[in-house]
């Protein structure tokens, strides 16, 4: 086995480039990382761990990142999961951690859920999305903590580093 799977689901690219920062972390630290759209991916076998994301829409996961949760192979290996989806300027990280997520991560022996701000999508494409931009100060549409974000991947690096 070899290497970390960075997977994850984004509807707007926010959640994407939380997964690539998670990567680019885990490769700083030394460590072989891919990072992959769930949808593209085609096998976990051979990875030494997976770290799994997906924003967060109406308290739920998008569909790639949930049919990979449950993948029968995902959690034979360490497993991380992050979520990404709350912000505006009163944040409920509950709306980012869904029950069954959550669940389904403990059954898997998930090491931790991280919960990370989110961002409001830079070109709305629907009512609902305008009229959440259109309510939120700009200083509140991307919650996103990178210093925290960089934080927990390097986590994710000390304890696989202290299990080789």
């Amino acid at each position: 086995m070899s290497g970390v799977l960075v997977a994850y689901a984004s509807k707007h690219g926010a959640t994407a480039e939380i997964a690539a920062a998670i990567a680019d972390q885990l490769k700083a630290a030394g460590l072989d990382a891919d990072c992959l759209p769930a949808e593209n991916v085609k096998r976990i076998d051979g990875y030494e761990a997976v770290v799994l994301g997906s924003g967060v829409y109406m308290k739920r996961w998008l569909k790639p990142a949930r049919r990979l949760l449950k993948h029968r192979k995902l959690g034979k290996q360490p497993l991380w999961i992050f979520s990404s989806g709350p912000c505006g300027t009163d944040p409920d990280p509950s709306w980012a951690e869904p029950k069954s997520v959550r669940a389904t991560a403990e059954r898997l022996g998930a090491r931790d859920h991280a919960v990370f701000g989110g961002r409001l999508p830079l070109e709305p494409t629907n009512f609902m999305e305008r009229g959440m931009l259109n309510a939120t100060p700009p200083e509140q549409r991307d919650l996103r903590d990178w210093d925290d974000i960089r934080a927990w991947a390097d986590r994710i690096a000390e304890q696989l580093s202290a299990e080789h």
